[in-house]
Order: C-alpha cells, then sequence, then structure tokens
C-alpha cells in the first residue's frame, strides 16, 4: 500500500507512551495559525512510501519499542486523509505485536476512519478549543465533528490523550478551557491531558513557503500561566501533563 509522507522521526519520545517510530504524513484539512508543520499542508507534497518498505524499517527499533512500552505513532498533516494507508500500516504493526497510536484532529468522517480504529490502541487527539467561533478562526473548519469524534471513541472505548495547545491572546480564555475541562469529564476513556505551551519554533517554515504568518508579536506564555491552566483541569481531577 502507497501512502504520502512528510518525514519519518525514529525515536521520538512525545508522540504517545515509551520510544515511538513517528511516520507524518502529508495533507491536512485545517489551518491553524499556530501550526509548526504548514509544509505538510498540500496533499500533493512529501514523498510516497511503501507499508512494506516503512514495516521492515521499523522492525529496527523493535526492541526500544518493546523495552519502552513504545511502538508506532501516525501523525501528520492529518493521518486519516490517507486511511487505507493508515490502516494497512496498522494492521503489519499489530502482526508484529507493535503498539499503535494514531494522532488527528479529529476533523475526519467516523465511516473512513473506524477501519482505521479497529487496529488502533490509542488516539492523540488535539482539540483546538471548546469555543466554536474560536476553532473556526484558528482552524478554517468548524468544531463540531472533532466533538462527534471524541464521542465516537468513547462509544468505543479507545483510549485517548488530549492535546490542547494554550496560545496567549487566542486560546487562553479561561471560560473555554472550563468549558473543555467539563466536557472531558464525559470521557472515562480519555487517560491524560497534554497541555502544549505555544512555541514559536515553526516561524520561519511560514516565511519559507510565503505564507502569512499572524503570529509573530505573540509571546510565549509564562510559567505562571501555564500553572493557572492545569489547575483548571486539576479541578476537574483530568490528569494533567505540561
Amino acid at each position: 500500500m502507497i501512502g504520502r509522507i512528510h518525514s519519518v522521526e525514529t525515536c521520538g519520545t512525545v508522540d504517545g507512551p515509551g520510544i515511538r517510530y513517528i511516520l507524518f504524513t502529508q495533507g491536512c484539512p485545517l489551518r491553524c495559525k499556530y501550526c509548526h508543520n504548514p509544509d505538510t499542508w498540500k496533499m500533493n507534497d512529501g514523498r510516497e512510501e511503501d507499508t512494506n518498505t516503512l514495516i521492515q524499517d521499523i522492525r529496527k527499533y523493535k526492541s526500544f519499542m518493546t523495552c519502552s512500552g513504545g511502538g508506532l505513532t501516525i501523525s501528520g498533516g492529518e493521518p486519516l486523509l490517507q486511511p487505507d494507508f493508515v490502516k494497512d500500516m496498522f494492521i503489519k504493526c499489530k502482526e508484529e505485536g507493535i503498539h499503535t497510536c494514531l494522532d488527528t484532529s479529529g476533523f475526519v468522517s467516523i465511516e473512513k476512519a473506524d477501519p482505521v480504529l479497529d487496529y488502533t490502541d490509542l488516539v492523540l487527539l488535539d482539540i483546538k478549543s471548546y469555543n466554536p467561533t474560536v476553532f473556526k478562526d484558528l482552524t478554517g473548519v468548524p468544531l463540531d465533528p472533532t466533538l462527534a469524534f471524541a464521542k465516537h471513541l468513547k462509544e468505543r472505548n479507545i483510549p485517548v490523550w488530549i492535546r490542547y495547545v494554550y496560545v496567549p491572546g487566542l486560546t487562553d480564555d479561561k471560560k473555554d478551557i472550563e468549558d473543555l475541562a467539563q466536557f472531558l469529564t464525559t470521557l472515562p476513556n480519555v487517560q491524560r491531558v497534554d497541555l502544549l505551551p505555544f512555541h514559536k519554533m515553526g516561524e520561519f517554515k511560514w516565511e519559507q513557503l510565503g505564507y502569512e504568518y499572524s503570529l509573530f508579536d505573540t509571546e510565549q506564555p509564562s510559567k505562571s500561566e501555564v500553572e493557572e491552566v492545569k489547575e483548571i483541569f486539576k479541578k476537574y481531577n483530568l490528569p494533567i501533563y505540561a
């Protein structure tokens, strides 16, 4: 099965548990203002790779994955724009006894996602904001599909790590954060919440690609700001990491 990917990270430690082989797929329907990989947006960029070739490479790292409780993470871009490729990749991993993790925005067709979820051990779900207006302004797409996807993962009882990027002046409204925390308490399959402070590492890519970057003047949040947000999630007994 052929897929179009952006890049590979062979020993990642931040995209799921343990040491992970991470495939970054090409193509994304969102246009997040803080995206640090805008070079993944266009479906026709990147390069083609075959799942047979990829699994041979992944096998080289199997001992590290096994010892650390790691595995394969497919990220993006948006992996579920290529559901057949991701499904075939995950099937091959399950045959090898390798843990599978899907990193997604949730802005997907549940019909197309379900065959992939059949072979998914963990989902990293990005919820950019719980405020529909802020979400649309931030991503260019509506919020409802992501919330529907989150509820579907609950119905299927698939473990989830929620990712929330805290951006001063953009996703920092305390009521919106509290509303998100309340929503997450309705999802018993949520194992943890990762609070990701905004960073400026991707600015140069926007310049190189000729894209208009609107967050040049946005500062990274202070430690005290991050702690304040953590306390909101803690108030709802959610396992928060930052």
